[in-house]
């Protein structure tokens, strides 16, 4: 194959990462997916004095470019403290960009060292991008944001795949279709792959547009009432008592607003109580009065915030206790609150929440971005929890909404499926930008793939009522900026999915196929070779 100029090539690749970037929400720029098959044609011609590095450096730029779009909002959160940590949000967007690329470049190595020069080369094309995808949600705790297959807006008709083969499945499927017209149409077989991948795109439609047909998110009878909390209050670097009661006065002020049907369920962000739970709802505090106040008996309040706990034999705590991110659901009695679940989360944000290597980093100024003690310590992996007044809900904190397996590996940990995911955060971290849309897009696949509603909860936008298709509930949306509350019915859950059951099972037989189709087409040319 013709190599091309390296400088056009590199642009080239440059150019193809962007284009996939701005294929996802809220973008939506779906040709922007050819991306890939300019990859692939990319990665066809690398250097053939050095195919390998050629193939990785191409990669390597098409991920940094499509991660810079993707991320680029991350540097807000270090502008929260900027007289502390403003310094760092360059670094962070460069740093963060170019090592999740690293993934593409061992991608792109990976797909020249096995792929056959046939059109089953589409197949090892898609192996290759999909497991290192797969990697980049699991290495290092992993950082699932924009998975290729999650491109299509949740609530589509193809995004319902995701019931079937979850969302690593469907960015294999994604990343074969969009990539097959980099094949090329020299000869029978790559028109044929084309064809081939059109229709399997028409057929994805085909089964989205059939789920939804009869899709009927009305709430039945006795369904709660939930009302989701949205203060636009910012974050702040620091939170002393005067900050701690306007939020707090903020969020009871829409928690008493007047409604039509009288929530069961209020919930509020994972910023709802910014300081430590154990002083706020303690049985003389101030604060837990004005919550008394202004619950109804019976009414279900969840909120997120911190608490200490005792530090586990053995574990580093210089204090005797650690510190969780948490939520937390309490109901209001006759006269009192009971605090009645509590959910740690498991999966805790590096540079965020903790600080990895931090005995190396701290000397140099490097801290996480939440003064919370040493850092938050992970609790024990998700699994749904009850509270009396409120159906069984699989909490997830911030961006545990990221993580295809969680709903599934809890329902399946706790022997019992929940019947509504609750999905606390606080995208105020990255201020008006393009993450909190991406967020919700990528937190809706959870609903998609476990077929159950979610309550979406963020002190700033976007928090939003979402059915179990994936789709938000009409009129049930606080975008970014905007004061108020959501009060809607929780709409119905659907029959356990296909995913709940088979988990990411079709993603690896798609993984066997791709490797499959790469030595299958290696007998291919092996045994032309052997004929000429």
């Amino acid at each position: 194959m013709r190599r091309s100029g390296s400088w056009s090539a590199r642009a080239a690749a440059l150019a193809a990462g962007f284009a996939a970037a701005f294929a996802h929400p809220p973008f939506g720029f779906l040709p922007g997916l050819l991306g890939y098959a300019a990859l692939l044609w990319l990665l066809d011609r690398a250097d053939e004095a050095r195919p390998l590095r050629s193939a990785f450096l191409r990669a390597w730029l098409t991920g940094a470019a499509y991660f810079a779009v993707s991320t680029w909002w991350v540097g807000e959160a270090f502008f929260v403290n900027a007289e502390e940590q403003g310094w760092m949000a360059p670094f962070a967007v460069v740093f963060l960009a170019a090592g999740l690329a690293l993934f593409w470049g061992a991608a792109g190595v990976l797909y020249r060292w096995m792929a056959p020069r046939g059109a089953l080369r589409l197949f090892a094309f898609a192996g290759a991008f999909a497991l290192t995808e797969w990697l980049r949600g699991h290495v290092l705790t992993g950082f699932p944001w924009d998975l290729p297959g999650e491109t299509w807006k949740a609530g589509s008709p193809v995004s319902q795949a995701a019931s079937l083969i979850g969302a690593y499945g469907l960015t294999w499927v994604t990343l074969a279709l969009a990539a097959s017209p980099g094949l090329g149409f020299s000869n029978r077989a790559e028109r044929l792959a084309l064809a081939a991948g059109v229709l399997a795109l028409a057929g994805l439609y085909g089964f989205g547009l059939w789920r939804l047909g009869g899709a009927e998110a009305r709430p039945g009878p006795g369904a709660p009432v939930v009302r989701v909390v949205q203060p636009n209050t910012p974050e702040r670097p620091h939170y002393d008592l005067a900050a701690v009661a306007d939020i707090l006065r903020r969020n009871l002020d829409l928690t008493r607003k007047p409604a039509a049907l009288t929530p069961d369920i209020i919930v509020w962000s994972e910023a709802g109580i910014p300081a430590a739970l154990d002083d706020y709802l303690a049985p003389d505090a101030w604060t837990r009065a004005e919550i008394v106040a202004a619950l109804k008996p019976g009414q279900t309040l969840i909120t997120g915030g911190y608490r200490r706990a005792a530090a586990p034999t053995g574990a580093y705590a210089p204090e005797g206790v650690v510190y969780h991110n948490s939520l937390v659901a309490v109901r209001r009695g006759a006269s009192d609150l009971a605090v009645t679940a509590v959910y740690d989360k498991y999966r805790l944000v590096p540079f965020g929440e903790f600080l990895p290597l931090d005995r190396y980093l701290a000397p140099l100024g490097v801290h996480q971005m939440v003064h919370v003690g040493p850092g938050f310590t992970p609790g024990p992996p998700p699994r749904p929890i009850a509270s009396p007044g409120a159906p069984p809900m699989q909490p997830l904190i911030c961006y545990e909404s990221l993580y295809p397996s969680f709903v599934r590996e809890g329902a399946e940990a706790a022997g019992r499926r929940p019947a509504w995911i609750v999905n606390v955060s606080d995208d105020a971290w990255f201020g008006v930008t393009s993450g909190p849309w991406q967020h919700l897009n990528l937190a809706s696949y959870r609903a998609i793939e476990a077929g159950l509603p979610m309550v979406r909860a963020t002190p700033t936008g976007v928090s939003a009522v979402i059915d179990a298709y994936g789709r938000v509930v009409p009129d049930k949306l606080l975008g970014e900026g905007a004061v108020g509350a959501i009060d809607a019915a929780l709409p119905p859950a659907l029959a356990p999915t296909p995913f709940l059951g088979w988990g990411e099972t079709p993603f690896f037989v798609l993984l066997a196929l791709s490797l499959l189709g790469a030595l299958g087409g290696r007998v291919a040319t092996l045994g032309r070779s052997g004929k000429a």
